[in-house]
Protein backbone atom coordinates (compact mmCIF):
# COMPACT_ATOMS: atom_id res chain seq x y z
CA UNK A 1 0.00 0.00 0.00
CA UNK A 2 1.41 3.67 -0.78
CA UNK A 3 2.34 5.64 2.04
CA UNK A 4 0.80 8.89 2.38
CA UNK A 5 1.92 12.19 2.94
CA UNK A 6 1.49 12.56 6.71
CA UNK A 7 3.75 9.11 6.44
CA UNK A 8 6.94 10.49 4.29
CA UNK A 9 6.77 13.61 7.03
CA UNK A 10 9.00 12.08 9.47
CA UNK A 11 10.81 10.69 6.38
CA UNK A 12 11.67 13.73 4.87
CA UNK A 13 12.55 15.44 8.51
CA UNK A 14 15.14 12.85 9.03
CA UNK A 15 16.46 12.74 6.07
CA UNK A 16 16.84 16.61 6.40
CA UNK A 17 18.53 16.07 9.84
CA UNK A 18 20.68 13.65 8.14
CA UNK A 19 22.00 15.63 5.39
CA UNK A 20 22.39 18.59 7.85
CA UNK A 21 25.32 16.54 9.96
CA UNK A 22 26.67 14.73 7.11
CA UNK A 23 27.68 18.63 5.94
CA UNK A 24 29.43 19.84 8.76
CA UNK A 25 32.86 21.09 7.38
CA UNK A 26 36.17 22.54 9.51
CA UNK A 27 35.52 26.25 10.26
CA UNK A 28 39.15 27.54 11.23
CA UNK A 29 38.58 31.18 13.52
CA UNK A 30 39.23 34.16 11.71
CA UNK A 31 42.03 37.21 12.53
CA UNK A 32 39.69 39.30 13.68
CA UNK A 33 37.99 36.03 16.30
CA UNK A 34 41.21 35.67 17.42
CA UNK A 35 42.32 39.11 18.05
CA UNK A 36 38.70 39.85 19.55
CA UNK A 37 39.19 36.45 21.85
CA UNK A 38 43.08 37.73 22.88
CA UNK A 39 41.79 41.18 24.02
CA UNK A 40 38.98 39.86 25.85
CA UNK A 41 41.08 37.64 27.70
CA UNK A 42 43.67 40.35 28.53
CA UNK A 43 40.79 42.90 29.91
CA UNK A 44 39.56 39.20 31.82
CA UNK A 45 42.91 38.81 33.03
CA UNK A 46 43.73 42.18 34.29
CA UNK A 47 40.33 42.45 35.85
CA UNK A 48 39.90 43.87 39.23
CA UNK A 49 43.53 43.52 39.88
CA UNK A 50 44.92 46.80 42.20
CA UNK A 51 47.16 49.12 39.91
CA UNK A 52 50.61 49.25 40.88
CA UNK A 53 51.46 53.03 42.06
CA UNK A 54 54.48 52.57 44.57
CA UNK A 55 57.16 50.30 44.80
CA UNK A 56 56.51 46.68 45.75
CA UNK A 57 57.71 44.75 48.97
CA UNK A 58 58.18 40.96 49.31
CA UNK A 59 55.07 40.72 51.60
CA UNK A 60 52.74 42.97 48.75
CA UNK A 61 54.51 40.64 46.20
CA UNK A 62 53.62 37.46 47.04
CA UNK A 63 50.22 38.44 48.01
CA UNK A 64 49.40 39.80 44.92
CA UNK A 65 50.68 36.36 43.49
CA UNK A 66 48.71 34.57 45.47
CA UNK A 67 45.35 36.64 44.81
CA UNK A 68 46.02 37.62 41.32
CA UNK A 69 48.42 34.74 39.81
CA UNK A 70 46.68 33.27 36.52
CA UNK A 71 48.01 29.39 37.42
CA UNK A 72 46.71 29.88 41.13
CA UNK A 73 43.52 30.92 39.78
CA UNK A 74 43.41 27.36 37.86
CA UNK A 75 44.34 25.49 40.53
CA UNK A 76 41.19 26.76 42.02
CA UNK A 77 39.08 26.26 39.87
CA UNK A 78 40.31 22.84 39.87
CA UNK A 79 39.47 22.43 43.13
CA UNK A 80 35.97 23.73 42.94
CA UNK A 81 35.25 21.24 39.77
CA UNK A 82 36.81 18.76 42.24
CA UNK A 83 33.86 19.84 44.84
CA UNK A 84 31.14 20.28 42.20
CA UNK A 85 31.76 16.31 41.18
CA UNK A 86 31.35 15.36 45.17
CA UNK A 87 28.10 17.12 45.08
CA UNK A 88 26.92 15.64 41.67
CA UNK A 89 27.85 11.86 42.82
CA UNK A 90 26.58 12.27 46.12
CA UNK A 91 22.94 12.27 43.91
CA UNK A 92 24.15 9.19 42.41
CA UNK A 93 22.79 7.51 45.71
CA UNK A 94 18.90 8.84 45.25
CA UNK A 95 16.33 6.57 43.87
CA UNK A 96 15.80 7.69 40.28
CA UNK A 97 12.54 9.72 39.57
CA UNK A 98 11.60 9.36 35.92
CA UNK A 99 8.76 10.93 33.73
CA UNK A 100 7.86 10.18 30.70
CA UNK A 101 5.52 10.95 27.77
CA UNK A 102 4.94 9.33 24.33
CA UNK A 103 2.69 9.48 20.99
CA UNK A 104 1.80 6.84 19.20
CA UNK A 105 0.03 6.61 15.65
CA UNK A 106 -0.48 4.04 12.95
CA UNK A 107 -1.89 4.60 9.91
CA UNK A 108 -3.93 1.80 10.04
CA UNK A 109 -6.13 0.08 12.96
CA UNK A 110 -4.17 -2.38 14.67
CA UNK A 111 -6.51 -4.89 13.68
CA UNK A 112 -6.71 -8.57 15.37
CA UNK A 113 -7.96 -12.38 14.62
CA UNK A 114 -8.57 -14.82 17.38
CA UNK A 115 -8.11 -18.76 17.66
CA UNK A 116 -10.56 -20.97 19.74
CA UNK A 117 -7.82 -22.31 22.69
CA UNK A 118 -9.78 -25.65 22.85
CA UNK A 119 -10.35 -26.38 19.17
CA UNK A 120 -7.81 -24.45 17.63
CA UNK A 121 -9.85 -23.46 14.94
CA UNK A 122 -10.00 -20.00 13.54
CA UNK A 123 -12.74 -18.41 15.74
CA UNK A 124 -16.26 -17.20 13.57
CA UNK A 125 -16.33 -13.47 15.16
CA UNK A 126 -15.04 -11.06 12.99
CA UNK A 127 -11.32 -9.41 13.19
CA UNK A 128 -11.12 -6.76 16.21
CA UNK A 129 -9.74 -3.63 16.85
CA UNK A 130 -7.80 -3.64 20.16
CA UNK A 131 -6.35 -0.11 20.20
CA UNK A 132 -6.64 3.56 18.75
CA UNK A 133 -4.67 4.50 15.98
CA UNK A 134 -3.28 7.61 18.19
CA UNK A 135 -3.05 7.89 21.70
CA UNK A 136 -0.57 9.18 24.29
CA UNK A 137 0.96 7.43 27.35
CA UNK A 138 2.10 9.62 30.50
CA UNK A 139 4.41 7.79 33.47
CA UNK A 140 5.74 8.85 37.11
CA UNK A 141 8.15 6.32 38.28
CA UNK A 142 10.37 5.53 41.20
CA UNK A 143 12.93 3.01 41.00
CA UNK A 144 15.91 2.18 43.89
CA UNK A 145 18.74 -0.24 42.63
CA UNK A 146 20.08 -1.28 45.95
CA UNK A 147 23.44 -2.64 44.30
CA UNK A 148 23.40 0.74 42.35
CA UNK A 149 23.29 2.75 45.56
CA UNK A 150 25.75 0.76 47.01
CA UNK A 151 27.86 1.50 44.16
CA UNK A 152 27.13 5.63 44.71
CA UNK A 153 27.70 5.10 48.11
CA UNK A 154 31.72 4.45 47.01
CA UNK A 155 31.74 6.82 44.29
CA UNK A 156 30.83 9.28 46.23
CA UNK A 157 33.69 8.79 48.52
CA UNK A 158 36.46 8.35 46.63
CA UNK A 159 35.48 11.67 45.04
CA UNK A 160 35.52 12.98 48.54
CA UNK A 161 38.69 11.87 49.15
CA UNK A 162 39.87 13.61 45.08
CA UNK A 163 38.64 16.90 46.73
CA UNK A 164 41.05 16.70 49.44
CA UNK A 165 44.04 15.93 46.84
CA UNK A 166 42.68 18.77 44.76
CA UNK A 167 43.58 20.97 48.20
CA UNK A 168 47.36 19.38 49.07
CA UNK A 169 47.62 19.71 45.06
CA UNK A 170 46.49 23.46 45.51
CA UNK A 171 49.27 23.65 48.35
CA UNK A 172 52.02 22.62 46.76
CA UNK A 173 51.45 24.69 43.92
CA UNK A 174 51.40 27.86 46.25
CA UNK A 175 54.66 26.61 47.63
CA UNK A 176 55.97 26.63 44.20
CA UNK A 177 54.55 30.03 43.46
CA UNK A 178 56.07 31.77 46.61
CA UNK A 179 59.40 30.08 45.91
CA UNK A 180 59.30 31.92 42.40
CA UNK A 181 58.00 35.29 43.61
CA UNK A 182 60.72 35.27 45.91
CA UNK A 183 63.45 34.36 43.71
CA UNK A 184 62.06 36.59 41.12
CA UNK A 185 61.99 39.41 43.41
CA UNK A 186 65.26 39.42 44.58
CA UNK A 187 66.70 38.97 40.99
CA UNK A 188 64.57 42.21 40.37
CA UNK A 189 66.26 43.79 43.60
CA UNK A 190 69.12 42.95 42.06
CA UNK A 191 68.74 44.47 38.82
CA UNK A 192 67.66 47.16 40.30
CA UNK A 193 70.55 47.65 42.55
CA UNK A 194 72.85 47.23 39.81
CA UNK A 195 71.22 49.31 37.00
CA UNK A 196 73.21 52.81 37.81
CA UNK A 197 76.35 51.04 38.55
CA UNK A 198 76.18 48.80 35.26
CA UNK A 199 75.57 51.73 33.33
CA UNK A 200 78.37 54.02 34.69
CA UNK A 201 81.12 51.20 34.34
CA UNK A 202 79.96 50.20 30.78
CA UNK A 203 80.69 53.92 30.19
CA UNK A 204 83.69 54.37 31.68
CA UNK A 205 84.98 50.98 30.07
CA UNK A 206 84.13 52.46 26.97
CA UNK A 207 86.09 55.37 27.35
CA UNK A 208 89.25 53.76 28.63
CA UNK A 209 88.88 51.68 25.42
CA UNK A 210 87.92 54.88 23.44
CA UNK A 211 91.42 56.01 25.08
CA UNK A 212 93.92 52.87 24.94
CA UNK A 213 92.78 52.83 20.89
CA UNK A 214 93.77 56.57 20.63
CA UNK A 215 96.83 56.15 22.33
CA UNK A 216 97.57 52.92 20.18
CA UNK A 217 97.31 55.33 17.31
CA UNK A 218 99.54 57.47 18.44
CA UNK A 219 101.98 55.13 19.48
CA UNK A 220 102.34 56.14 22.71
CA UNK A 221 102.74 52.66 23.84
CA UNK A 222 104.01 49.69 22.00
CA UNK A 223 101.81 48.00 20.39
CA UNK A 224 101.61 44.19 22.12
CA UNK A 225 100.69 46.70 25.35
CA UNK A 226 98.22 48.45 24.10
CA UNK A 227 96.55 45.56 22.73
CA UNK A 228 96.96 43.57 25.91
CA UNK A 229 95.44 46.43 27.49
CA UNK A 230 92.27 46.71 24.89
CA UNK A 231 91.87 42.96 25.55
CA UNK A 232 91.20 43.71 29.20
CA UNK A 233 89.06 46.34 28.62
CA UNK A 234 86.96 44.13 26.27
CA UNK A 235 86.91 41.06 28.71
CA UNK A 236 85.51 43.01 30.99
CA UNK A 237 83.09 44.85 29.11
CA UNK A 238 81.38 41.57 27.83
CA UNK A 239 81.26 40.71 31.55
CA UNK A 240 79.54 43.84 32.17
CA UNK A 241 77.11 43.25 29.41
CA UNK A 242 76.35 39.65 30.22
CA UNK A 243 74.95 40.47 33.81
CA UNK A 244 73.12 43.34 31.68
CA UNK A 245 71.23 40.89 30.01
CA UNK A 246 71.09 38.12 32.77
CA UNK A 247 69.34 41.14 34.51
CA UNK A 248 67.33 42.26 31.98
CA UNK A 249 64.64 39.52 32.23
CA UNK A 250 64.03 40.16 36.42
CA UNK A 251 61.19 42.67 36.14
CA UNK A 252 59.26 40.82 33.24
CA UNK A 253 59.13 37.38 35.29
CA UNK A 254 58.07 39.19 38.57
CA UNK A 255 55.56 41.46 36.74
CA UNK A 256 53.96 37.97 35.29
CA UNK A 257 53.98 36.31 38.79
CA UNK A 258 52.11 38.83 40.00
CA UNK A 259 49.66 39.57 37.18
CA UNK A 260 51.35 43.25 36.59
CA UNK A 261 51.34 44.82 33.15
CA UNK A 262 55.17 44.72 31.73
CA UNK A 263 55.08 48.32 31.28
CA UNK A 264 56.16 50.31 33.38
CA UNK A 265 59.11 49.22 35.31
CA UNK A 266 57.94 47.98 38.53
CA UNK A 267 60.38 49.04 41.24
CA UNK A 268 60.79 47.07 44.36
CA UNK A 269 61.69 47.86 48.03
CA UNK A 270 64.29 45.43 49.97
CA UNK A 271 63.11 44.14 53.04
CA UNK A 272 64.58 45.94 56.20
CA UNK A 273 64.77 42.36 58.00
CA UNK A 274 67.82 40.03 56.43
CA UNK A 275 66.96 36.58 56.14
CA UNK A 276 66.98 34.58 59.43
CA UNK A 277 68.47 31.31 59.58
CA UNK A 278 66.76 30.38 62.91
CA UNK A 279 64.81 27.06 61.64
CA UNK A 280 68.34 25.47 61.33
CA UNK A 281 68.05 25.93 65.31
CA UNK A 282 64.75 23.39 65.07
CA UNK A 283 66.16 19.51 65.88
CA UNK A 284 65.70 17.49 62.71
CA UNK A 285 63.99 14.76 64.45
CA UNK A 286 61.06 17.72 65.26
CA UNK A 287 61.23 18.52 61.29
CA UNK A 288 60.33 14.58 60.35
CA UNK A 289 57.61 14.68 62.97
CA UNK A 290 55.77 17.63 60.99
CA UNK A 291 56.50 16.55 57.76
CA UNK A 292 55.47 13.37 58.19
CA UNK A 293 51.66 15.24 58.89
CA UNK A 294 52.00 18.33 57.10
CA UNK A 295 54.23 17.26 53.50
CA UNK A 296 51.49 17.87 50.43
CA UNK A 297 52.50 14.91 48.48
CA UNK A 298 52.81 12.17 51.43
CA UNK A 299 49.31 13.38 52.38
CA UNK A 300 48.11 13.12 49.03
CA UNK A 301 49.37 9.19 49.12
CA UNK A 302 47.33 8.78 52.41
CA UNK A 303 43.95 10.14 50.42
CA UNK A 304 45.08 7.88 47.14
CA UNK A 305 45.71 4.46 49.36
CA UNK A 306 42.05 5.23 50.80
CA UNK A 307 40.53 5.71 47.13
CA UNK A 308 42.28 2.67 46.24
CA UNK A 309 40.16 0.77 49.08
CA UNK A 310 37.58 1.79 48.37
CA UNK A 311 37.94 0.84 44.58
CA UNK A 312 38.13 -2.85 45.58
CA UNK A 313 35.11 -2.49 47.60
CA UNK A 314 32.96 -1.19 44.41
CA UNK A 315 34.55 -3.85 42.07
CA UNK A 316 34.02 -6.69 44.91
CA UNK A 317 30.10 -5.02 45.37
CA UNK A 318 29.46 -5.30 41.37
CA UNK A 319 29.66 -9.29 41.62
CA UNK A 320 26.61 -9.27 44.24
CA UNK A 321 23.21 -9.62 42.89
CA UNK A 322 21.43 -6.62 41.44
CA UNK A 323 18.28 -5.92 43.64
CA UNK A 324 15.71 -3.01 42.43
CA UNK A 325 12.57 -1.92 43.34
CA UNK A 326 10.19 0.60 41.19
CA UNK A 327 6.80 2.16 41.69
CA UNK A 328 4.91 3.85 38.72
CA UNK A 329 2.02 5.62 37.88
CA UNK A 330 0.72 5.35 34.62
CA UNK A 331 -2.13 7.19 32.12
CA UNK A 332 -2.96 6.25 28.95
CA UNK A 333 -4.97 8.03 26.76
CA UNK A 334 -6.19 5.00 24.49
CA UNK A 335 -9.80 4.59 24.38
CA UNK A 336 -10.05 0.93 24.39
CA UNK A 337 -8.49 0.53 27.71
CA UNK A 338 -10.93 0.17 30.54
CA UNK A 339 -8.97 1.60 33.34
CA UNK A 340 -6.88 4.31 31.50
CA UNK A 341 -5.16 5.33 34.99
CA UNK A 342 -3.03 2.55 37.10
CA UNK A 343 0.19 1.59 39.44
CA UNK A 344 2.39 -0.58 38.80
CA UNK A 345 5.22 -1.80 41.35
CA UNK A 346 7.87 -4.45 41.05
CA UNK A 347 10.91 -5.62 42.86
CA UNK A 348 13.36 -7.82 40.50
CA UNK A 349 16.85 -9.65 41.44
CA UNK A 350 19.07 -10.29 38.90
CA UNK A 351 22.58 -11.56 39.22
CA UNK A 352 25.30 -12.43 36.53
CA UNK A 353 25.90 -15.80 37.43
CA UNK A 354 29.96 -15.32 35.11
CA UNK A 355 30.77 -13.59 38.36
CA UNK A 356 31.34 -16.52 40.39
CA UNK A 357 34.15 -16.92 37.72
CA UNK A 358 35.38 -13.19 37.80
CA UNK A 359 35.30 -12.77 41.99
CA UNK A 360 39.05 -14.32 42.53
CA UNK A 361 39.62 -12.26 39.27
CA UNK A 362 38.61 -9.13 41.14
CA UNK A 363 39.96 -10.03 44.65
CA UNK A 364 43.35 -10.68 43.00
CA UNK A 365 43.13 -7.12 41.12
CA UNK A 366 41.66 -5.65 44.25
CA UNK A 367 44.45 -6.49 46.73
CA UNK A 368 47.35 -5.66 44.20
CA UNK A 369 46.01 -1.68 43.57
CA UNK A 370 45.61 -1.60 47.54
CA UNK A 371 49.27 -3.22 47.59
CA UNK A 372 50.34 -0.61 45.16
CA UNK A 373 48.80 2.48 46.43
CA UNK A 374 50.49 1.54 50.35
CA UNK A 375 53.92 1.27 48.62
CA UNK A 376 53.43 4.26 46.71
CA UNK A 377 53.02 5.86 50.15
CA UNK A 378 55.48 4.05 51.76
CA UNK A 379 58.12 5.20 49.05
CA UNK A 380 56.61 8.82 49.76
CA UNK A 381 57.56 8.69 53.63
CA UNK A 382 61.00 7.71 52.96
CA UNK A 383 61.34 10.02 49.81
CA UNK A 384 60.12 12.75 52.06
CA UNK A 385 62.17 12.22 55.02
CA UNK A 386 64.97 12.26 52.84
CA UNK A 387 63.87 15.56 51.52
CA UNK A 388 64.14 16.89 55.20
CA UNK A 389 67.61 16.22 55.71
CA UNK A 390 68.23 17.47 52.49
CA UNK A 391 66.11 20.72 52.26
CA UNK A 392 67.51 21.22 55.81
CA UNK A 393 71.58 20.86 54.67
CA UNK A 394 70.84 22.95 50.96
CA UNK A 395 69.61 25.57 53.29
CA UNK A 396 72.64 25.50 55.36
CA UNK A 397 74.56 25.71 52.58
CA UNK A 398 72.95 28.46 50.87
CA UNK A 399 73.09 30.84 53.59
CA UNK A 400 76.98 29.96 54.60
CA UNK A 401 77.46 30.72 50.69
CA UNK A 402 75.10 34.20 50.81
CA UNK A 403 77.05 34.49 53.92
CA UNK A 404 80.39 34.14 52.38
CA UNK A 405 79.43 36.39 49.25
CA UNK A 406 78.48 39.21 51.45
CA UNK A 407 81.79 39.49 52.57
CA UNK A 408 83.30 39.10 49.47
CA UNK A 409 81.11 41.80 47.96
CA UNK A 410 82.53 44.36 51.49
CA UNK A 411 85.98 43.82 50.91
CA UNK A 412 85.71 44.06 46.90
CA UNK A 413 83.78 47.19 47.28
CA UNK A 414 86.51 49.00 49.42
CA UNK A 415 89.26 47.97 47.24
CA UNK A 416 87.19 49.64 44.80
CA UNK A 417 86.88 52.52 46.45
CA UNK A 418 90.31 52.87 47.00
CA UNK A 419 91.27 52.18 43.82
CA UNK A 420 88.69 54.97 42.65
CA UNK A 421 90.09 57.64 45.02
CA UNK A 422 93.78 56.60 43.51
CA UNK A 423 92.64 56.44 39.99
CA UNK A 424 90.93 60.30 40.93
CA UNK A 425 95.10 61.26 41.81
CA UNK A 426 96.65 59.51 39.00
CA UNK A 427 97.97 57.00 41.05
CA UNK A 428 95.95 54.26 39.65
CA UNK A 429 95.32 53.45 35.85
CA UNK A 430 91.88 53.68 34.20
CA UNK A 431 92.17 49.89 33.39
CA UNK A 432 92.67 48.99 37.31
CA UNK A 433 89.72 50.86 38.35
CA UNK A 434 87.17 49.52 35.42
CA UNK A 435 88.72 46.27 36.33
CA UNK A 436 87.80 46.46 40.04
CA UNK A 437 84.78 48.13 39.38
CA UNK A 438 83.83 44.98 37.17
CA UNK A 439 85.17 42.72 40.40
CA UNK A 440 82.91 44.56 42.93
CA UNK A 441 79.56 44.74 40.51
CA UNK A 442 79.79 40.81 39.62
CA UNK A 443 80.53 40.13 44.05
CA UNK A 444 77.24 42.28 44.29
CA UNK A 445 75.72 40.62 41.77
CA UNK A 446 76.52 36.91 43.53
CA UNK A 447 75.78 38.59 46.58
CA UNK A 448 71.87 38.74 45.25
CA UNK A 449 71.89 35.60 43.49
CA UNK A 450 73.29 33.64 46.66
CA UNK A 451 70.64 35.37 49.26
CA UNK A 452 67.74 34.50 45.76
CA UNK A 453 69.19 30.71 46.44
CA UNK A 454 69.14 30.82 50.00
CA UNK A 455 64.91 31.96 49.82
CA UNK A 456 64.61 29.35 47.60
CA UNK A 457 66.18 27.05 50.00
CA UNK A 458 64.34 28.46 52.85
CA UNK A 459 61.18 27.71 51.01
CA UNK A 460 61.90 24.41 49.71
CA UNK A 461 62.28 23.27 53.48
CA UNK A 462 59.03 25.17 54.28
CA UNK A 463 57.41 22.98 51.75
CA UNK A 464 58.84 20.16 52.82
CA UNK A 465 57.78 20.69 56.10
CA UNK A 466 53.97 21.50 55.07
CA UNK A 467 54.22 24.80 56.53
CA UNK A 468 52.44 27.17 54.49
CA UNK A 469 50.39 30.56 54.57
CA UNK A 470 47.65 30.62 56.99
CA UNK A 471 45.93 33.76 55.75
CA UNK A 472 42.05 32.46 54.93
CA UNK A 473 39.95 33.08 51.99
CA UNK A 474 42.02 34.82 49.48
CA UNK A 475 39.38 35.91 47.56
CA UNK A 476 37.44 37.61 50.29
CA UNK A 477 41.12 39.41 52.11
CA UNK A 478 41.49 42.72 50.76
CA UNK A 479 44.72 43.22 49.25
CA UNK A 480 46.21 45.02 52.29
CA UNK A 481 44.87 42.56 54.76
CA UNK A 482 46.38 39.65 52.80
CA UNK A 483 49.41 41.90 52.58
CA UNK A 484 49.91 41.62 56.43
CA UNK A 485 49.11 38.43 56.81
CA UNK A 486 51.52 37.28 54.60
CA UNK A 487 53.95 39.40 56.23
CA UNK A 488 53.34 38.09 59.54
CA UNK A 489 53.42 34.46 58.07
CA UNK A 490 57.05 35.29 57.12
CA UNK A 491 58.10 36.88 60.34
CA UNK A 492 56.86 33.29 61.97
CA UNK A 493 59.09 31.67 58.98
CA UNK A 494 62.21 33.65 59.78
CA UNK A 495 61.55 33.00 63.60
CA UNK A 496 61.31 29.13 62.75
CA UNK A 497 57.66 28.87 64.60
CA UNK A 498 56.57 25.47 63.44
CA UNK A 499 52.72 24.42 63.68
CA UNK A 500 51.73 21.57 65.60
CA UNK A 501 51.67 18.43 63.44
CA UNK A 502 48.31 17.02 62.84
CA UNK A 503 47.81 13.82 61.66
CA UNK A 504 46.40 12.89 57.62
CA UNK A 505 42.52 11.95 58.05
CA UNK A 506 42.44 8.02 57.17
CA UNK A 507 45.69 6.95 58.37
CA UNK A 508 44.12 3.39 59.06
CA UNK A 509 41.49 3.02 56.19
Amino acid sequence: MPLNKRALLPILVAGLLVSGCVGIRPSPLTADEIAATNRSDRETARAAVEPIDHPLTLEEAIARALKYNLERRTRLIEEAIALNQLDVSQYDMLPKLAAAAGYTHRNEDLVARARDSVTGEPSLANPFISSDRSHSLYSLGLTWNLLDFGVSYYTAKQNADRVLIAMERRRKAMHVLIQDVRTAFWRAASAQKLKGELREAIALAEQALADARAAEQERLRSPIDSLRYQRQLLENLRLLEAIDQELSTARVELAHLVNAPFEPELLVVEPADALGKRMLDIPVERMEEVAMAQNADLREQFYNARIARDETRRALLRLFPSLSFSYELKRDTDSFLVHNRWTQAGAQLSWNLFNVFAAPSQMRLGDAGVALADQRRMATQMAVLAQVHLARLQFANAWQQYDRADAIWVVDEKINQQVANRERVQAQSKLDRVANNTTAILSLLRRYQSLAQAHAAANRLQATLGMELEVGSVQDLSLAQLTAAVGTALKDWQDGRMPEPRRPEGKGS
